[in-house]
């Protein structure tokens, strides 16, 4: 019978701290990983408390981060973005403030070369066919309903 040796809190401090401080976390990440080492109760929140305090720990920094690196990397729109902090459970107005991270002139070309790339590879269908499933392809990658539209309009003219 293997039994996990439990953590002091100094070691569970330590262990997190290179865990927070080789990418950027949110508190729910850290919150799972302390349950995960067997951590829990005044220890997991003395644990958390000092990770904050000791700058390990800011929900605007990895929810800027999570914006850009989504955003620049898997190219999400702004939804998809929004849908992945509210499932870390980052506050609304956080979000808001780290959603600002996206520049509008980068997101709109950013669609425009999703959008082109995605209509290469399609089939020369009937148009309205092709219109729609572009549209269901953006409309999966999190960019709004509306700016979709747009730019579907504008290709078609």
């Amino acid at each position: 019978m293997n039994q996990k040796k439990t953590l002091t809190p100094e070691e569970a401090l330590l262990k997190l701290q290179r865990f927070c401080a080789y990418q950027d976390r949110c508190h729910q990440d850290v919150r799972s990983k302390l349950i995960e080492l067997g951590v829990y109760g005044d220890t997991l929140e003395s644990v958390l408390a000092e990770l904050i305090s000791d700058g390990f720990l800011n929900e605007e920094r990895f929810a800027r981060s999570f914006v850009r690196g989504k955003f620049r990397i898997k190219r999400w729109g702004r939804q998809k973005i929004r849908q992945g902090l509210l499932q870390r459970q980052i506050p609304d107005a956080i979000i808001r403030i780290a959603l600002q991270e996206i520049d509008s002139e980068e997101y709109a070309l950013t669609l425009a070369h999703l959008l082109d790339q995605k209509a290469a590879m399609l089939p020369p269908d009937e148009p309205g066919q092709r219109t729609q499933k572009l549209f269901a392809y953006a409309a999966s990658r999190g960019y709004e309903t509306e700016l979709i539209w747009e730019f579907l309009k504008e290709k078609n003219r």
